[in-house]
């Protein structure tokens, strides 16, 4: 009788040692990014497909393609009046060049602009299986700086509008960008 208990209690032991898994819930809201929706500058209520706009992160080599036309469409993003962009979760600065006519086989049509966003970040703990994500707020005085390529062919960008400045989720459109 004493070796049954003894047994029962070692087995109680070892099976109570047990930790539970520690998976994120791939529902659980992360660090978002940041909604930018196009408008037509003639008519602002109404959002506008952009077609063959390439946008590229500082220091990256490949981008996405909103509504590409006579490249692999497949390997691009095709929804051409909005993208989410993400923010640099190491530094409070990002910059973006957005590409209009992206592919086009006379250079002279295509155009490019530069946005760099300024914001804080901070760090708010999730869970013990999710870790960290980070929010961002962009900044109150100069939340983004247009400028032009380095060779000057003029804004396809004629307005950009901060539509929020916080950025905790990525149902909110935080940027429209006029054209």
């Amino acid at each position: 009788m004493k070796k049954i208990i003894a047994l029962i209690l070692i087995l109680g032991f070892a099976s109570s040692s047990c930790e539970p898994d520690d998976i994120c819930d791939p529902t659980t809201p992360t660090t978002p990014r940041m909604l930018i929706q196009f408008y037509d500058i003639s008519n602002p209520s109404v959002q506008k497909n952009v077609t063959n706009l390439k946008v590229i992160g500082e220091g990256m080599t490949e981008g996405v393609v909103l509504n590409p036309t006579g490249i692999d469409a497949a390997k691009y993003v095709t929804n051409g009046n909005n993208i989410l962009l993400p923010l640099k979760t190491d530094a409070d600065i990002v910059k973006y060049k957005f590409i209009l006519n992206y592919g086009n086989k006379n250079p002279v049509l295509v155009n490019e602009d530069n946005l760099e966003f300024n914001y804080t970040r901070e760090n708010i703990y999730v869970s013990r299986a999710c870790g960290y994500k980070t929010v961002f707020n962009l900044a109150p005085n100069n939340p983004f700086a247009l400028t032009d390529s380095t060779i000057p062919d003029g804004f396809w960008i004629q307005y950009v509008l901060v539509e929020k400045d916080n950025i905790t989720n990525e149902n909110d459109t935080i940027i429209k960008i006029f054209f």
